[in-house]
């Protein structure tokens, strides 16, 4: 379990208003009011000077290629400065860049202060998923169009998969100082990454304790959280290992960043799908794996197999597809593309939080998610019921199989 107070001193947030959203407005680059939200806790008392906070400006996307993250410096100032007889007003000050170019009225807006030091700025649109995840991680109550803020209780203890996710989004990349694996990675694997299957197989060979049986989704989140730490124990390794050896130009030090990037984003996936694997044949579930069907798509998983899927005599009922995406964004609507005999689709993800407005399109789509139930507390109380687990799931699937095939 993580603790929110190992990175985050305090939070504010609001809905942006026209004046915040519109410079011109104002004529002022700069956000009022969070004294008032007790945000100068945080940020100090600049008296006649100007206090400077190093500053990450985010906009969040459920379009990921709309989003969009700049490095940049803040100014915490009192704008009254100098005037006699009028009390201080503390002011937030910001240079345009490309994502304060992007917002616009009634989006979310919420400011972190790290505490290393940092401030982070993140905008996303009203109602998305990401002001969802994003209310789930700090407790956020209601929005109004005026600051509210809190402190950051250093006991608060989120989720493990669902919290790293979330920090993840907004750039903070959890630091776990456990290297007891490394040595054995390290000889097992050559000195090199292993493919996805040889991590997979190493993080079930390390969690006995697992219950793949009794507790599907607690195994699942269990073996994703054990890889995912085993993997940047290794990729740590290589990485400072590749520091000391430095780059030979920028262009070098641009690839190997964007190497890393990659590697993170396909393995996470392949890691579920192999997770998933697993569990369905602990369970004694038939199925198969990214079988191609009509169109050449390749279903993640298709159950109770290809030979019954092409024998059009066989029941469409007793038929199941299940995708699979760690994450869901824009990407679940390509499931509604695959095994045509399907009507009815079936979409496992982690993703925390997932906005009411994309839940709802989801089932007008006739597509089930389905969510570990240790992710469950990050949707809204009244999308819980509608949501699977992957219990449901299974149980699911094993009943159509002993409707259908007679085991």
């Amino acid at each position: 379990m993580e603790k929110l107070g190992q990175y985050f001193e305090g939070v504010a947030w609001k809905y942006l208003t026209a004046v915040d959203a519109d410079p011109g407005k104002s004529n002022q680059h700069e956000f009022g009011g969070l004294v008032k939200a007790g945000f100068r806790h945080f940020l100090g008392d600049p008296g006649e000077e100007t206090y400077k906070f190093p500053c990450r400006f985010m906009l969040l996307s459920e379009d990921k290629d709309k989003s969009a993250s700049v490095d940049g410096v803040v100014s915490w100032y009192d704008s009254r400065r100098g005037k006699s007889g009028r009390g201080p007003e503390l002011r937030l000050y910001y240079v345009s860049n490309e994502v304060t170019d992007l917002i616009s009225e009634g989006m979310f807006f919420l400011i972190a202060k790290t505490t290393s030091g940092e401030l982070i700025l993140v905008f996303c649109d009203k109602g998305s998923s990401e002001e969802a995840q994003l209310r789930w991680l700090f407790g956020l109550d209601s929005t109004t169009h005026a600051f509210s803020g809190k402190a950051i209780d250093e006991n608060q203890i989120k989720a493990s998969w669902s919290a790293r996710w979330v920090l993840d989004e907004l750039g903070i990349e959890l630091f776990e100082d456990d290297s007891r694996y490394l040595d054995l990675m390290l000889t097992r694997f050559g000195g090199a990454f292993p493919k996805t299957r040889e991590f997979s197989a190493l993080a079930l060979e390390l969690s006995p304790e697992i219950q793949p049986v009794n507790l599907p989704d607690t195994a699942l989140v269990s073996l994703m959280d054990r890889e995912e730490s085993l993997f940047r124990q290794l990729e740590r390794h290589f990485v400072e290992e590749k520091l000391k050896s430095g780059f030979s130009d920028v262009e070098q030090f641009i690839s190997y960043s964007l190497s890393i990037q990659n590697r993170r984003k396909s393995r996470v996936g392949y890691a579920l799908e192999n997770h998933l694997e697993f569990l369905f044949k602990e369970n004694g579930v038939e199925h198969i794996r990214g079988a191609e069907t009509e169109n050449r798509s390749k279903p993640d998983f298709l159950f109770p197999g290809l030979p019954q899927y092409e024998n059009h005599d066989f029941p469409d009922n007793g038929l199941t597809i299940l995708g699979a995406k760690s994450t869901c964004k824009d990407r679940w609507r390509q499931v509604l593309s695959e095994a045509g005999r399907i009507k009815r689709k079936h979409l496992v993800t982690l993703e925390p939080g997932i906005s009411g407005n994309q839940l709802d399109e989801m089932e007008a789509n006739d597509l089930q998610l389905v969510v570990p139930s240790s992710i469950h507390e990050t949707y809204k109380s009244e999308k819980r019921e509608w949501l699977w687990n992957l219990s449901d799931f299974i149980e699911h699937v094993r009943d159509k199989q002993g409707k259908y095939l007679g085991e």
